[in-house]
């Protein structure tokens, strides 16, 4: 068996993922009916087996350990060939790159990367990221995990829940608080690395959730009381909370590459549907309807395109992401929508075929459904990125939205395209309602400069009219719903007068 620090020749990123991709078509459609395997509870263990005897996780390991070197670039074409057979597939890489090996590499003590990384390579080991709780979800700061710090280590105690792979990862980062001598837990928040092949370190699994989708991945609900030593800690740069900032910008900035591939086998396989399937005697391309449906999913790709082009520049583990804010949240937000909306329509242009968990639109649907949700909900990242703007519309003492755009780093080439519907006026009144479709404006005219950046390096010029036109209806149509200023609120006791039978006759 090669030992991590042999020399081995690297492949060229290009021949590797095009036999990656080579690999995974036959083990998917070939050797193995995935459209079966789809709808059974996690993978049989001999197709795992052959999936990471490929190595596909080497591309997060830095090249001292023996790794192709922690590239964006790579990671990010891992994770779109895996999503372009498999989204389950590609998310379990993605939090093994994301949530695991990047933060490992970044601030991990070099006493314990040099014996993980080596299981990952030589053993195929995974690892997840443990943050969320039954009780506070996308509230972290206020997680009730916690430790104490005793001469050889620490003891964790606390309970999380969803986090992809339950039971089945090897190592797992458990955010915890630390616990001060008069029993209260501090504000700041550390990462500590658990390993589950040691008994004071197990994780025990109390239950496993039903998930709607994602079969291939366990959830569940996880109880921890472990021991674990000194140097399981991540050491933070600065403060703890800025070092989860940094690792869940990061993974949202990643996000694209699940999308790419899923989106692209989406409209590859709508396209050709459509271009072979003939109703009232013309072929269902040449309907003006599924002109405009399959446009869509045109620029859905295009603006995942320019999101990975955008990640690949920018979210090296060498670069501070904390206050990267506004395009993580915009990428990570759209993108998931994008993927949503997407698996939508090709599910209505595949017809009743495409209403089954086997069919790739089906399963696409409640496979990518989770995405707007974890790493926090869409809603609340959308008005995030509002707050932000507005934050420094504010310090620039700007109240006209176009005007700052232009001069924001992030929309300063793309907000003149869409100037007719942005010309106009914000102020501190507005509503959390508001924010959210402010949110998803900034969010589409954040990637679509990323999409003019690669337009002028050569990406294809139709396909960025064509987003742009898309962009363009969308923004109007969410200024008009920004504009329409509704103010309705739920009614609680709503049953009295509204039987409808009472009136009839």
């Amino acid at each position: 068996m090669l030992s991590y620090t042999e020399e081995v020749p690297v492949q060229p990123i290009d021949d590797y993922i095009k036999s990656v991709k080579e690999r995974f078509h036959i083990l998917f459609n070939v050797e193995y009916d995935f459209n079966q395997l789809s709808l059974q509870r996690g993978l049989p263990k001999s197709f795992l087996n052959e999936i990471m005897a490929l190595n596909p996780l080497s591309v997060a390991i830095p090249t001292e350990f023996g790794g192709r070197g922690v590239k964006v670039a790579e990671c990010l074409r891992m994770l779109s060939a895996a999503s372009y057979e498999s989204l389950s597939l590609s998310l379990i890489f993605g939090i093994n790159i994301a949530l695991f090996l990047e933060p490992l590499a970044k601030y991990g003590n070099p006493l314990i990367q040099e014996k993980v990384f080596q299981d990952f390579l030589l053993n195929k080991a995974m690892g997840g990221l443990m943050i969320t709780e039954p009780a506070y979800g996308s509230d972290a700061l206020n997680m009730r995990t916690s430790y104490e710090e005793h001469a050889n280590g620490y003891h964790i105690e606390g309970q999380k829940h969803w986090q992809g792979l339950t039971g089945d990862a090897n190592y797992w980062l458990v955010a915890a608080r630390k616990k001060n001598q008069m029993g209260d837990l501090v504000r700041d928040v550390d990462f500590i690395m658990t390993e589950d092949a040691i008994p004071s370190q197990k994780i025990h699994v109390s239950r496993k959730y039903n998930n709607l989708g994602l079969y291939a991945i366990p959830y569940g609900i996880n109880d921890i009381d472990v021991q674990v030593p000194l140097t399981h800690r991540l050491s933070p740069q600065s403060t703890g909370i800025k070092m989860m900032l940094d690792i869940l910008h990061r993974s949202r900035l990643q996000f694209p590459g699940m999308g790419l591939g899923f989106i692209k086998r989406l409209m590859d396989e709508t396209m050709n549907h459509c271009a072979n399937r003939q109703v009232s005697g013309a072929k269902l391309n040449e309907i003006d309807s599924v002109k405009f449906q399959l446009s869509r999913l045109q620029a859905a790709y295009t603006l995942t395109s320019g999101m990975c082009a955008y990640s690949a520049n920018t979210s090296s583990i060498h670069a501070d992401l904390a206050t990267h804010g506004v395009d993580a949240n915009s990428v990570k937000a759209l993108v998931s929508d994008l993927m949503q909306e997407s698996a939508q329509i090709a599910l209505q242009l595949a017809g009743a075929n495409g209403y089954r968990l086997d069919h790739i639109a089906g399963r696409g649907v409640v496979d990518s459904r989770p995405f707007q949700i974890f790493e926090g909900s869409n809603e609340m990242l959308y008005s995030q990125i509002a707050e932000a703007v507005l934050k420094s519309m504010r310090k620039a003492k700007e109240t006209n939205f176009l005007v700052f755009l232009k001069q924001y780093s992030l929309t300063e080439y793309a907000a003149a395209d869409f100037s007719d519907n942005l010309n106009f006026s914000l102020d501190d009144s507005i509503k959390q309602r508001d924010l959210v479709v402010l949110g998803r404006i900034i969010a589409r005219i954040v990637s679509f400069q990323f999409v003019l950046e690669m337009y002028n390096k050569g990406f294809d010029k139709e396909m960025t009219s064509i987003t742009r036109q898309q962009m363009n209806m969308d923004i109007a149509m969410l200024v008009g719903q920004l504009n329409s200023r509704t103010n309705c609120s739920p009614q609680m006791a709503y049953e009295e007068n509204t039987d409808w039978t009472n009136f009839i006759g």
